[in-house]
């Protein structure tokens, strides 16, 4: 877990959380034509968010997000749809596996990963990872 996170892991998780909440709000299962749409207002309220936290946690004339970049990804996966429950009563779910790495200072840059919750219940899974990087 990133410990030298420019905001709190807390923050980075309620805003997250918000991130997709607000996007996914409307939407009751996973529809391919909108996730291009949907994946982009989460980077960008995410983003936005990222901006303005690190901005208002710090108390010096020069901003915090002045010395950091972000970078920010987003991924929903279709749950697998018309299959059998196993003997849990749990749908199979489509296979993904996700890994990153970067080569940095590991005292001022960090990556961060966060599932959401709230897409079981609509037939996605949806992953929001964010990278920091002092400038």
């Amino acid at each position: 877990m990133a410990t030298n996170s420019p905001i709190s892991l807390a923050t980075l998780t309620d805003l997250a959380a918000s991130a997709c909440s607000s996007t996914l709000s409307t939407a009751t299962t996973y529809t391919h034509a909108d996730t291009q749409s949907q994946n982009e207002r989460i980077i960008n309220t995410l983003l936005q968010s990222l901006i303005s936290a690190t901005t208002s946690e710090t108390s010096s004339t020069e901003s915090q997000s002045g010395q950091y970049k972000f970078a920010v990804t987003s991924t929903m996966i279709q749950h697998l749809e018309g299959r059998e429950a196993d003997g849990e009563g749990k749908v199979e779910k489509r296979g993904m596996h996700s890994a990153s790495g970067a080569y940095w200072n590991s005292e001022r840059d960090g990556m961060w990963s966060y599932k959401w919750e709230g897409g079981e219940g609509r037939g996605m899974d949806v992953v929001v990872s964010v990278m920091w990087i002092g400038v």
